[in-house]
């Protein structure tokens, strides 16, 4: 770290107490490696002064967390760095002239997406540094990047366990060489080559391992500070010759030693946790109330189970409206918005269940399995494949739509209510077999867990 402003016309006391300010300085504002050195650029009786460092943010937030990958020890350290700067100045206060974020983002959400992400993060930024010192909308700037493509090559370049590095970056290579920083269309062509090489391995990697090294924003500080005020030479003073003015003893060195060094433990950030609370409206319209939870397990899978309970009746006149049954079942999600945030897109999986019904209307009625059995005694199985796409609604609500396909079996028995209340005739006992739709749902998603918002 060092400071040359341009002080030609201070004489020799005055240089000596500016040499030894400059000291001070470098050893009280030295950075601990959380935010960039201090560069003063140019100076008269100002220095001027840039500061920069990087905050990161988790997958699709725009809030700061102050104890992911030490944003906040990288935020003090800037603050840190202008107070010694302050100390050295005899005004105290360093005059803001620009504040700049400059947006990154990672390549696997959609450019309008990310853009919006950014700009919302660059608010959160300028409000968190607004409680800090006051900001003029005239001098707060936001520049955003778009897919980092440069920064992801430089992180694939470094990384020695990055599958199939070469053919990474021979792919960004070509992309770039072709245009700098890629349009929208050959950065989609991109991320889909990406994807592809070696069945998904190097994507996954760097999806998982590299990409959030991306979700940053950079946060360009520049300001300057006023130097010491000259002081008028003393009438006595020494000659103005180095070799005869008296110096100052030079400070004693104190060493410290590796116990003398009290290091406190940061925080790591809290993992994000997704999962959901849902309903099938088509079951609901039909006066089968319902409930489904499901838990995101990572690598684009989750599992879910769902559970029906219907059990209206009127004794009086043969009236019944009975069913209740679960499901369990796993889904892998993909595409685009599956990538950029998890619950979300589309899926397709496998499930299971079984259940159990009673339906008699005032006429013939249809039980499933033996009457008075319990529900293994009188189910109907059923297992099958899915498809569906979770689309976003609101910050925290989704709306499925599913389709399965499979098999399912089970024995019922038709009933006659016959005239009196609690006096059933039995019809008949038969063997059901069904192979084709099995499912159908349009389900109410409320999204669960930290993280687990859409934007």
């Amino acid at each position: 770290m060092k400071i040359e402003p341009i002080i030609s016309s201070l004489k020799f006391p005055d240089c000596m107490l500016y040499a030894i300010a400059c000291l001070i300085f470098t050893w009280i504002a030295t950075p601990t490696g959380q935010a960039e050195p201090l560069t003063p650029l140019s100076s008269d009786r100002d220095s001027l002064i840039r500061d920069s460092l990087e905050i990161y943010f988790q997958q699709s937030h725009s809030e700061i967390d102050p104890a992911y990958r030490h944003n906040e020890a990288r935020i003090d350290s800037l603050w840190h760095n202008i107070s010694s700067l302050s100390s050295l100045s005899s005004k105290g206060n360093p005059r803001l002239l620009k504040l700049e974020v400059i947006g990154s983002a990672s390549p696997e959400g959609s450019y309008r997406f990310n853009k919006t992400l950014s700009e919302n993060r660059a608010k959160h930024i300028f409000d968190y540094i607004g409680k800090k010192i006051v900001l003029s909308d005239s001098l707060t700037r936001f520049h955003f990047l778009g897919r980092n493509w440069n920064g992801l090559r430089q992180l694939v370049a470094a990384d020695s366990d990055m599958p199939l590095r070469g053919q990474v970056l021979d792919a960004i290579d070509r992309t770039l060489a072709e245009e700098n920083p890629p349009s929208e269309y050959r950065s989609n062509l991109l991320l889909s080559h990406l994807k592809g090489l070696g069945k998904g391995k190097a994507y996954r990697y760097m999806y998982h391992n590299l990409f959030p090294r991306l979700r940053f924003s950079s946060l360009v500080v520049e300001y300057a500070a006023s130097l010491v005020e000259e002081t008028p030479l003393p009438t006595d003073s020494c000659a103005q010759s180095i070799e005869i003015c008296p110096l100052e003893p030079e400070p004693e060195i104190v060493t410290i030693s590796e116990e003398d060094i009290i290091r406190i433990p940061v925080s790591s950030a809290p993992k994000p946790f997704y999962m959901d609370l849902h309903t099938n409206l088509l079951l609901d319209g039909t006066l089968i109330p319902n409930i489904g939870v499901e838990f995101y397990l990572g690598k684009n899978f989750s599992i879910y189970g769902d559970w029906m309970h219907a059990w209206w009746s009127k004794d009086s006149s043969h009236r019944y409206w009975r069913m209740y049954g679960g499901e369990i079942g796993g889904r892998w999600w993909f595409g685009k918005a599956a990538h950029s945030k998890p619950l979300t897109g589309h899926h397709i999986g496998l499930y299971a269940g079984a259940f159990t019904f009673d339906f008699e209307l005032g006429g013939t009625g249809y039980m499933g399995g033996k009457p008075h059995g319990t529900i293994f005694d009188r189910c109907f199985v059923h297992a099958g494949a899915e498809y569906g796409y979770s689309l976003p609604v609101a910050k925290r609500l989704n709306i499925d739509f599913t389709i399965g396909v499979g098999y399912m079996t089970g024995k019922y028995i038709t009933y006659d209510p016959g005239k009196r209340p609690h006096i059933y005739y039995w019809e008949s006992t038969k063997k059901f077999k069904w192979f084709g739709p099995t499912k159908a749902e349009i389900s109410l998603v409320w999204l669960i867990g930290r993280g687990n918002r859409n934007h």
